[in-house]
């Protein structure tokens, strides 16, 4: 009887918010950029999901996550003093859409990422340079 109540308690949630779902995967790119710009493996490694791909579409780059992770020695060097802004422009079907300023020290950058959340992992994390600036953003 406990088991059937819990069920309805758990669909009465779904139904009555929605927006749960959106707001899980909105927290998981919260913790990925708070990774990112700490060079954080251990965190990295946890969100990503272990088929994981990194597509970087500007440079044509497609990475796995054994991959991503081995590339994050370079990639601390890059984002000493890096900041970045985000702001996540929409979710849709387990996909987070984000504009996102990559503000290093001597330049800035404007991305696009999308981010395929299953769960607490992310599966697929598309990027694409909008502009050599974040006057847009």
């Amino acid at each position: 009887m406990a088991g059937k109540h819990l069920a309805a308690t758990l669909l009465a949630t779904v139904l009555l918010f929605p927006g749960l779902p959106a707001f899980a995967d909105q927290t998981v790119v919260e913790r990925w950029y708070a990774a990112l710009v700490t060079v954080d493996e251990d965190a990295l490694s946890n969100l990503l999901a272990e088929d994981a791909e990194m597509k970087l579409l500007d440079l044509g780059v497609v990475q796995s996550k054994p991959e991503f992770l081995a590339s994050l020695d370079e990639w601390r060097e890059a984002a000493k003093g890096l900041v970045v802004r985000h702001r996540v422009q929409g979710t849709e079907d387990g996909v987070t859409t984000v504009l996102a300023c990559y503000d290093f020290p001597a330049n800035d950058v404007l991305m696009r990422e999308t981010f395929a959340i299953s769960g607490t992992r992310i599966v697929e994390n598309i990027q694409t340079r909008l502009a050599e600036s974040c006057e847009a953003y």
